[in-house]
Formats: C-alpha cells, sequence, structure tokens
C-alpha cells in the first residue's frame, strides 16, 4: 500500500504521520519526499475498514490537504520504467557495479550469453565480456571508451559509459556503469576497426571439435614464433583467416599484414611486386610487399603456383631476409615473418620437379595442417549458427533456428568446398526462407556431393552402428530427389520394399 499525502511544510508533519500509523501497528517499509508539500508512504495492505480509518485521521492532521491511495512510490516508478526501457533496447545491455558485477542484464544480453538472467546477474563482466573493469575504474579513471569485441565469432562494438549521480553536497559521485553491445558486420565496419579486438586474435575462428582445438592449441604457440610458417588444408578451410590470426597473435601485431596472391599474380609482375623497383633520375623507386611489410608479416597465399624463378628469389630472402629492388644492385634488409599456405601436396610437387626441395624445407621449419570440414562434423552445426547469426545482423532480419532434420543433414554432407562452401549455401537459403526455422527444403545442394563422412568422430561405436550412420546419410540425401519410393528402389538396385522398410526404419519422409 502507497500514500500520497498533500500537506503543507509544517514543522512535525512527518513525525506525526508516523504517530498514526504507530498507533493503528501499521509497519512502515519506506518514506520519500518529492518536493515540498507531497509525502509518500510505503506500508504493508490493510484491511478496507482499517484503511478507511487511517485515512480518515490522515486527513484530520492539520495542513494535510488531500491524501491519495497509489500504486508505485516515485523511486519504484523510475526504477521500473528505466527498467522496462532498458528491458526493451534491442541491443544486449549490462549494468554494473563499483565490484565489476552485472547487476542487470536484457534480454538481448540473456539471447547473446547463452545463459538466463539469473546466471548473468552477479557474474564479473570481465568472465562474461572479457573486459577488465577495475583497470577501467583505476587506470583509465572510469573514461567513457568505445572498443570492438568478438562474442561467440560476432563482432560487437562494446560502448562502456560511466554513472555519476550527485550526492547531498552535490557533488558528482560514480555509482555503476553500463555496457551496451552494438552489432557490427564486416561490411558496415570501418577500415579502421577491422581489428581483432584480444590479445590472441583466434577469437573468429569456431569449433568445438576436438581436432580442430588441438590445431587452434598448435596454432597459438606457432604464432608466437618467428620462424616461417606453412599452413596446409584444403579449399575453403580458412586458411588465410589463420594466418591473420597467428599474425595478430605475434608480436608483430601493430605492423603490417600483407597477402600476396600465388595464383593470380603474372610472373613478369611478381618480383616487382614481391621485390619493389629501382628509381630514375625521373621517377622514384617502388617499395615491393617485403619492404612495406617490414616489422609485419607477409602471407603468401597457394605458395605451391609460385614460380621456378620466384621461388629461387624466395630461398635468398628466407636465409637471411636481404633482396635487391629490380634493376637496383644495392641489397636491402628487412625484418618479415613469411606465412604460406597451400593446398596441394609440397611433397609431390618436389618429387615431380616442380617446387624445390630446399625451398620446402626452409618454408616448413613450423607447420599447421587444417582439417577439412567432413573430418570435423561436430563443428558443422555450430560454423551454421554464427554464420547466420552474421547474415541476420547484415540483412537486420531475425535470425531463423535449425531444425534438427537439418542440422542432421549438414552434418552428414561431404562439404568438399569446407567452410567457404557452407558460408555460401547459407546465405543464399538466408535471403529466401521465410519462416522463422530453416529446414531442409531451404537448403539447396548438389546430390553428387553428398556422401557418407569418414572422420574419427563418425567411425565412432560398433561397425553395425557405423553402416547404420553411413546408410542413412545416403538414403536421406537421395530420398529428397526422387518422387517416389519405386524410382529410389530402382535408382539403388534394390526392391521397393526393402526401401519403404528402410526409409521407415530411419523415419525419413519428405518434410
Amino acid at each position: 500500500m502507497r500514500l500520497q499525502v498533500f500537506c503543507e511544510d509544517r514543522l512535525g508533519m512527518t513525525r506525526e504521520l508516523l504517530d498514526i500509523l504507530t498507533s493503528q501497528q501499521i509497519d512502515l517499509r519506506g518514506i520519500e519526499i518529492d518536493r515540498i508539500g507531497i509525502i509518500y508512504l510505503n506500508c504493508p495492505e490493510i484491511e478496507f475498514e482499517q484503511f478507511s480509518q487511517l485515512m480518515s485521521q490522515i486527513r484530520q492532521l492539520d495542513g494535510v490537504t488531500d491524501v491519495r491511495k497509489i500504486q508505485f512510490m516515485p523511486s519504484e516508478r523510475e526504477h521500473k520504467e528505466l527498467k522496462a526501457l532498458l528491458e526493451t533496447l534491442p541491443d544486449p545491455f549490462f549494468s554494473i557495479n563499483l565490484q565489476g558485477k552485472v547487476d542487470l542484464a536484457n534480454d538481448s544480453a540473456e539471447s547473446l550469453m547463452g545463459k538466463s538472467r539469473g546466471d548473468i546477474v552477479g557474474e564479473s563482466i570481465q568472465t562474461l565480456l572479457g573486459f577488465n573493469f577495475h583497470r577501467w575504474l583505476e587506470k583509465e579513471e572510469a573514461a567513457k571508451r568505445s572498443e570492438m569485441v568478438v562474442i561467440a565469432g560476432l563482432d560487437y562494438m562494446m560502448e562502456v559509459m560511466p554513472v555519476y549521480v550527485a550526492d547531498e553536497s552535490q557533488t558528482q559521485v560514480l555509482a555503476s556503469a553500463m555496457i551496451l553491445l552494438k552489432s557490427l558486420s564486416e561490411a558496415k565496419m570501418p577500415v579502421a576497426m577491422r581489428k581483432f579486438s584480444g590479445d590472441n586474435g583466434f577469437e573468429h575462428l569456431v569449433g568445438q571439435s576436438s581436432r580442430f582445438k588441438h590445431m587452434l592449441a598448435q596454432a597459438k604457440k606457432l604464432a608466437l614464433l618467428d620462424a616461417p610458417l606453412l599452413i596446409q588444408g584444403e579449399t575453403g578451410t580458412g586458411k588465410e583467416m589463420l594466418a591473420r590470426a597467428c599474425h595478430q597473435r605475434s608480436l608483430r601485431r601493430d605492423n603490417p599484414f600483407l597477402l600476396v596472391n600465388c595464383v593470380s599474380m603474372p610472373d613478369n609482375a611478381a618480383e616487382t611486386e614481391l621485390f619493389g623497383l629501382a628509381g630514375t633520375a625521373t621517377e622514384s623507386g617502388k617499395k615491393g610487399i617485403f619492404e612495406q611489410a617490414d616489422g609485419g608479416t607477409v602471407f603468401l597465399y597457394e605458395i605451391g603456383e609460385m614460380s621456378a624463378h620466384l621461388q629461387i628469389k624466395l630461398l635468398r630472402f628466407l636465409q637471411d631476409g636481404t633482396f635487391r629492388r629490380v634493376g637496383e644492385e644495392q641489397e636491402m634488409k628487412v625484418n618479415v615473418r613469411v606465412i604460406c599456405s597451400t593446398q596441394k601436396k609440397l611433397p609431390d610437387l618436389v618429387a615431380a620437379g616442380e617446387f624445390r626441395e630446399d625451398l620446402y624445407y626452409r618454408l616448413n621449419v613450423l607447420a599447421l595442417v587444417v582439417p577439412p570440414l567432413r573430418e570435423r562434423t561436430a563443428d558443422i552445426v555450430p560454423l551454421a549458427e554464427l554464420f547466420l547469426a552474421q547474415f541476420a545482423q547484415e540483412l537486420q532480419q531475425p535470425k531463423p533456428v535449425i531444425s534438427e532434420e537439418l542440422a542432421q543433414y549438414l552434418s552428414q554432407y561431404a562439404w568438399p568446398g569446407n567452410i567457404r562452401q557452407l558460408r555460401n549455401v547459407l546465405f543464399r537459403t538466408m535471403t529466401q526462407v521465410e519462416g522463422s526455422e530453416v529446414t531442409v527444403d531451404d537448403v539447396q545442394l548438389p546430390e553428387n556431393e553428398s556422401a557418407g563422412i569418414i572422420s574419427e568422430e563418425t567411425l565412432d561405436g560398433s561397425l553395425d552402428e557405423i553402416m547404420k550412420r553411413y546408410e542413412f546419410g545416403i538414403l536421406n540425401s537421395l530420398y529428397r530427389s526422387y518422387p517416389s519410393t519405386r524410382k529410389l528402389a530402382k535408382r539403388l538396385g534394390v526392391s521397393h520394399t526393402a526401401v519403404a522398410n528402410k526409409l521407415r526404419e530411419y523415419g525419413i519422409n519428405k518434410r
């Protein structure tokens, strides 16, 4: 029960109100004086007869002009209105106390973190977002700041805002802080901010399979070294992204990361592009990639496509970091780390005489092998969820959920184009899907690329269990392409009854 008492500004008015409550044996939970002439009382609910008597006694006080029952105290109303406003914010929001723990989080924050409100409130903001609150409080003097963070593989602009309130002497005192996360897509992000925000650069690499985690742990160790690094993997596995992450984790992170595509670079221009061009009497010289990247990293994409002539030049450079610009006799030296990638098997190219053996051993000092998607099936659905979330941000539409049937279908597809193919397929799907759920019917995949996947994860269990998973994958992939079970039976060379029984056994239908 909340009461609003209109009265004159008279000494002792509040005390007389409290005396009435005491005489009625009514507990006082709170009292507020909004401005001169209005007093608010917060008390437990009472019976109607006692309430009528209480209102009569208050009105008889000298100086009281009116008394009304209201729904909220002023502070309660302001708190509830503010909380309701924050709850409706489309962006994740956190209110942080001076101990660095979350006091309030909205629905968007709950959805982003994948945790319930009860699990978020009271949690350290450093644990949730990696933000060092106490350092910001002490060393940065609680100044407003903005920085990019990566959460679950997605880019966000984190805005940290201090909240000051005035004390009795009207001095501004820090009371709390607010953190607002605004989603950013790569297409809309300013170039200056397209940097990894953390201290290791691996935030965008998503995966939970044991093989991927092992590769990532190895990459984080090798990233800190300065020796050449060779990254091997099929097309579309994310070799460039891994190279960028290794650069960002290294001590070279503040210096350039330059990419050289050995596939698309014409041989006659490649040497100038890499090593630069000597100046003339009328024109100044041109810096090459290695000179521009001094102190940083050069990433040679698809090193197996490099010409024999450039291989000799690169070998010389790797020996001591010296080179000559084209047309110049003077040598110069730079400090550059070389990271290479290839989808070809370099030992085979060496055996065929297409790649220098001495260069191969020079490049293969440190090596990483990025597993194809078919060998890390546990990562397919998490990657699909990440891509759908990214596309939902870019297209400014709600993120659809992946049906259980589609999750199983994606996990059993061979993905010859690996992560790049998965991303492209889901982008096409996202532009066409209309409902809140993505199903198998929304995804278009070539039939001849569907296959059972032989990997460590799919080989779990007995032979019978492995064969059933393989059989399910074949039937599930082919069934959607045939209008009847009879035609499917003819395609597989078995009886119609056998196919019908198998489809029924595995619960496969054309939903």
